[in-house]
């Protein structure tokens, strides 16, 4: 059968020619060396450009990465070798290499050495820690050399392939080749080792149009690959996959099977002449070098091929060798997210390429698929018990029978002797199987569950399944879909119903009671498995999650994807394995889950009487938040061990006193605002006000002071929120005492001069005069100079204010009538009320400070009495800060004589 891949495109870019490219071992990026002297690095998974190097005005035929020196390495037509830190883009160094064209460029795995080879038939060898010097230099070939490869299994030697009908294996530490290998009919352009460590391997590729494998212990030509209509330019043995792929300047990458040297598959993306492929280990992914672009495609899933049984042995394939560890014989403490030092026993060598592994539900067995083909091992030593042809094998979740699928419409079942016992075509195109309690077959965008008894249909269910996960008891199903699962409720009571009252045969259509849908959890699934009635899953944000009804925990966020292997109970631990075969280990208590479950069906004395005494405390905040997400709030209460959250579910309990008491032994200022808000709503204003106290919450101690009319803790909280630097809440509190002194005072100390003299203009204006002198000391200080002489006070210019000494006076009257005002109770509000509302004139009559004061209507008379040209220049005096007509004291010596107001206003506009 042929080998089943899904191909699929990452990455499609068109471009000039390219001659080369590479992949980066840990970033998602493909290094593209262009004809044109451009060297590009794309992002695969973006598919755009994330570096742009310009090189040259000619050919760059080779470039690769340096991963451990963030490096790239070019060669190009101008014979110069080039290197670039791919992160800052600097260039690293630059040399003259060789005196003919450069074809390619290996870099050794570990030693900082490259070798590189010319047109001018030389290979060197370079050692960049040696300032880049040519440590060696092979000689031997008679035409141009086209490539050079390490040996992944002996990095000391390399392969060369040259135009001269050869290709030589040469070691860095001798000029002479070890051996030639003789037999392509043209010249050679391509060579690459097979990198598994069965086969001493060397693929070569010509312009004979044939690909050719060689043993190089033997020296002989193992296989001769014919299928390519033009020459071959490039070769590849991939280590992760059973292939050898070959491209041509005929325009096709043909894929021939490792083992049979069967041709596969045949691509042919339209992009012309193929010159440069390039695959990662560990990997699925390989770059394609076109005439007209860069091609990235992923051959096959990227997931590991393993399986775990119930006791902890765990069964590996990696290419056809099947491998076997056993989790259980890691003793002592286990460190979550670690990987596991376990060693590995061998089974042997699988007939088939493994694409997937599963043990059957006892674990005796181990169905291993791929190639089209299946074979049922027994999981102790991997005896063949039997075999056929299937693309899928999925095992029964009891009986131990299993079921096959060929293509779109044969589906068989066999019992646990192996044998066919059952077989159906569905009618329409089932895309895939699914095992557990009921056999899934998967259509186009809906799943049908069938009985294995007699293969009837139970219940078709309208979701585009790619997984199906069945619980140990066979009671609960989690459907994956695309961005969603569901989870449902499965009733064989309800199917056996069905059954009986149709003389054992159901319904055509299926029986609609057999399943009820519980949730759906919008999370993409990659793995999952259950654990008791918990589903645990891994999603595509790297995260291990695990659900009990609806609400949704992550255990752990990964570094890396990981794919679930099983779940030990007396352990305690899940158990997970990545892409390198790595298995990590991590906690997850089977009472947590049982408590939990308990909890979702109701049973919440049950979790607490029965579950919870096997739980260690340390867990139990994480219960108690789990039981107020399922609104158990008193109950969480309980089981809450952190004193914050105690304290959040107290005051969300309304608890008062509880919440009072854990503030007041694990003090701090978010539980203290939280209380002050719950005592305010609750008229407990002592309380607030300890708690608000406590917070420093001054903006708050306002709000209640002034409400509660408390002139002496309104003082008391303006001197305490000067001292904190609150000079918004300080200001406010002596002003609406009375203070007004206190708050020019603070005014002044928080170096607001312009706010202090407007202010002292309004409220205190025996204080005008100092308050003007130091703004404009301040004024001269900052230079602006004009500003500062513009400025009038009263004591200088006493024709500027007009009244002033009325204001003063009324100032010292509204003094003396607040300090008579403190001595009155409260009772005696409704007779003063009118003083509220009262004017100058009034306010000092009501204290007999009014014989040399003016009364309103004087003032009145006094305004009346001005004439016209006489306010218009005051109210120029006002505009510009001086007498009109009068030059303003201590003014600079200026030639120029202004107009009165004119031109301090015109130095005034200058200065701003």
């Amino acid at each position: 059968m042929p080998l089943r891949l899904d191909i699929e495109k990452k990455l499609t870019q068109r471009s000039e020619r390219v001659k080369c490219v590479d992949i980066h071992p840990t970033e998602p990026w493909v290094l593209a060396s262009m004809y044109d002297g451009h060297v590009f690095i794309y992002d695969y998974e973006t598919g755009s450009v994330v570096k742009t190097f310009e090189v040259t005005d000619q050919p760059v035929r080779c470039g690769v990465f340096v991963p451990r020196k963030q490096w790239i390495i070019v060669g190009a037509d101008d014979m110069h070798i080039r290197c670039y830190n791919y992160n800052t883009m600097e260039k690293v160094k630059i040399f003259e290499a060789h005196i003919d064209y450069i074809r390619s460029i290996t870099v050794h795995p570990s030693l900082p050495v490259f070798v590189s080879c010319s047109d001018d038939m030389l290979v060197k060898a370079w050692d960049w820690e040696k300032g880049w010097e040519c440590t060696m230099l092979f000689e031997g070939h008679s035409h141009y050399v086209m490539q050079v490869k390490f040996n992944p299994k002996d990095p000391n030697t390399f392969a060369s392939a040259s135009l001269d009908h050869t290709i030589k294996v040469w070691n860095l530490s001798s000029p002479v080749p070890n051996f030639t290998l003789e037999g392509h009919e043209k010249g050679v352009n391509c060579v690459d080792y097979y990198n598994g460590g069965d086969k001493p391997y060397i693929v070569t590729g010509g312009d004979d149009k044939c690909v050719r494998i060689w043993d190089y212990q033997t020296k002989a030509c193992v296989q001769t690959l014919e299928n390519h209509s033009h020459n071959v330019s490039c070769v590849a043995f991939l280590p992760d996959r059973p292939l050898i792929v070959s491209g041509s300047e005929d325009g096709t990458v043909l894929l021939w099977h490792s083992n049979t040297y069967r041709l596969e598959q045949t691509l042919n993306y339209g992009f012309d002449r193929c010159w440069s492929i390039a695959y990662l280990k560990g990997s699925n992914k390989v770059a394609l070098g076109f005439d007209e672009g860069t091609v990235l495609v992923q051959m096959g899933k990227d997931t590991p091929v393993a399986s775990m049984d119930t006791s902890g042995k765990v069964i590996l394939a990696k290419h056809n060798e099947v491998s076997t560890v056993n989790v259980r014989t890691i003793h002592g403490d286990i460190t979550d997210g670690e990987r596991l030092p376990l060693g590995t026993k061998e089974l042997g060598s699988c007939e088939l390429y493994p694409q997937t592994l599963a043990h059957s539900p006892n674990g005796r067995f181990v169905a291993v698929c791929g190639d089209g083909e299946y074979i049922i091992y027994t999981a102790l030593n991997l005896r063949n018990k039997s075999f056929g042809s299937a693309d899928e094998v999925v095992w029964d979740n009891s009986a131990g029978e299993y079921a096959t699928r060929l293509g779109t419409n044969d589906i068989r079942v066999c019992n646990r002797t192996f044998k066919e016992r059952k077989s159906m075509r569905p009618t329409y195109a089932a895309e895939a199987i699914f095992g557990g309690a009921l056999l899934g077959v998967c259509g186009r965008d809906f799943i049908c569950f069938y009985d294995w008894e007699d293969l009837q249909l139970v219940r078709r269910i309208d979701v585009e399944a790619t997984g199906v996960y069945w619980s140990d008891q066979a009671h609960l199903v989690a459907i994956v879909g695309e961005s969603s699962f569901y989870v449902l409720q499965y009733s064989q009571d309800a199917v056996n119903n069905a059954l009986d009252a149709g003389s054992g045969q159901l319904p055509e259509d299926g029986v609609d009671d057999a399943f009820e849908l519980i949730h759906e959890v919008p999370e993409t699934v990659q793995t999952g498995r259950w654990v008791g009635d918990c589903f645990v899953y891994t999603n595509s944000n790297a995260r291990l999650n695990y659900a009990v009804g609806a609400e949704v925990s992550t255990l752990v966020h990964m570094d890396r994807p990981m794919y679930l292997l099983g779940y030990l109970p007396k352990e305690n631990r899940l158990y997970c394995i990545d892409k390198e075969h790595n298995i990590v280990s991590y906690t997850l208590l089977l009472a947590v889950l049982e408590f939990k479950t308990a909890v979702v069906r109701g049973g919440v004395k049950i979790a607490k009487d029965k579950v919870l005494p096997r739980i260690p405390s340390q867990e139990h905040n994480k219960l108690a938040r789990f039981l107020e997400s399922q609104g158990l709030r008193e109950d969480a209460m309980e089981l809450a061990t952190d004193p914050d959250y105690r304290c959040d579910l107290a005051i969300g309990l309304g608890r008062l006193d509880l919440a009072t008491d854990i503030a007041r032994n694990f003090p701090s200022e978010l539980k203290w605002r939280q209380l002050a808000d719950l005592a305010t709503v609750k008229g407990d204003f002592v309380l607030a006000e300890e708690c608000l106290t406590e917070s420093e919450d001054y903006s708050g101690l306002l709000t209640l002071y002034s409400a509660k009319a408390d002139k002496k803790a309104m003082l008391n909280l303006a001197d305490k929120a000067a001292a904190a630097h609150k000079m918004n809440v300080a200001f406010l509190a002596n002003y609406m005492c009375g203070d007004m002194n206190k708050c020019l005072d603070m005014l002044i100390s928080s170096d607001r001069i312009a706010e202090a003299a407007v202010f002292a203009r309004t409220y205190v204006p025996s204080r005008i005069s100092p308050v003007v002198d130091m703004w404009r000391n301040g004024l001269r200080k900052g230079g602006s100079v004009r500003i500062a002489d513009a400025l009038a006070d009263p004591e200088a210019h006493p024709h500027l204010f007009p009244g002033i000494d009325d204001s003063i006076e009324g100032e010292k009257a509204a003094s003396a009538l607040a300090e008579k005002r403190e001595q009155l109770p409260a009772s005696a509000f409704p007779e003063h009320r009118h003083e509220a509302g009262m004017d100058l004139a009034e306010l000092l009559q009501a204290v007999n400070l009014n014989g040399n004061g003016l009364a309103a209507n004087g003032i009145e008379e006094e305004q009346t009495d001005s004439t016209p040209q006489d306010m218009e220049d005051n109210d120029d005096a006002e505009v510009t800060g001086q007498p009109s007509g009068e030059p303003v004291e201590n003014s600079p010596t200026d030639d120029t004589d202004y107009p009165s107001g004119s031109g301090e206003d015109s130095a005034l506009a200058e200065e701003q």
